[in-house]
C-alpha cells in the first residue's frame, strides 16, 4: 500500500475513533501531499511523499524551539504530538553508530576508487552518503550527517 493511501485509511479510521488531535495531523499531512502533488502535476512517490513528511517534521521542530523561546508550552507540545504521528509514517530513524558506520563504509568505498579524500570532497562525499542511507531504507538528520561526514573527511 502506498504511503498516500495509508495515510488516507488511517485518517478515515481516526475519524471513526472520534480522535479529534489525530484526525487534524492526518489531514494537515494530506493537504500537505496533495499540494505536492498538485505543484507536480502528478501522482507523489513514495520517496517524494516521504520528502515532504521530512519537511513538515523540520518544520515543527523549528516551531517548537520558537514556542519554547515564547514560553507557550502548551503550543510545543502540540507541534511535538504531531511530531510523533507524521514520524510513524516515516522508515525507521538511523542512530549516531549506524550513520558514522554508513559514512566510514561509504568514504572507504569511495577512496578505494581513487585518491585520498579530504574537505574538498564533501559534496561528493555528502551525496553517497545520502544515497546509501536511502537504500538501507533508513531516515537521518541531514545536520548530523554533514557533521559526521565532515569530521570523517578533516583526518
Amino acid at each position: 500500500m502506498s504511503l498516500a493511501k495509508k495515510i488516507d485509511h488511517d485518517t478515515i479510521a481516526a475519524m471513526k475513533a472520534h480522535d479529534a488531535e489525530r484526525t487534524s495531523v492526518l489531514r494537515l499531512v494530506k493537504a500537505a501531499l496533495k499540494s505536492k502533488e498538485i505543484d507536480k502535476r502528478a501522482p507523489l512517490t513514495d520517496a517524494e511523499a516521504l520528502q515532504v513528511l521530512t519537511t513538515m517534521i523540520k518544520q515543527r521542530r523549528e516551531s517548537i524551539e520558537q514556542f519554547t523561546k515564547g514560553n507557550r508550552s502548551d503550543l510545543a507540545e502540540k507541534e511535538a504530538y504531531e511530531i510523533t504521528v507524521i514520524e510513524s509514517y516515516m522508515p525507521k530513524a538511523a542512530s549516531e553508530d549506524e550513520i558514522r558506520d554508513l559514512v566510514e563504509q561509504t568514504i572507504a568505498d569511495l577512496a578505494m576508487s581513487g585518491d585520498d579524500l579530504g574537505p574538498k570532497d564533501m559534496g561528493m562525499a555528502m551525496k553517497a552518503v545520502q544515497a546509501s542511507i536511502q537504500q538501507k531504507g533508513l531516515r537521518a538528520d541531514g545536520r548530523l550527517v554533514s557533521e559526521i561526514v565532515k569530521a570523517r573527511l578533516a583526518k
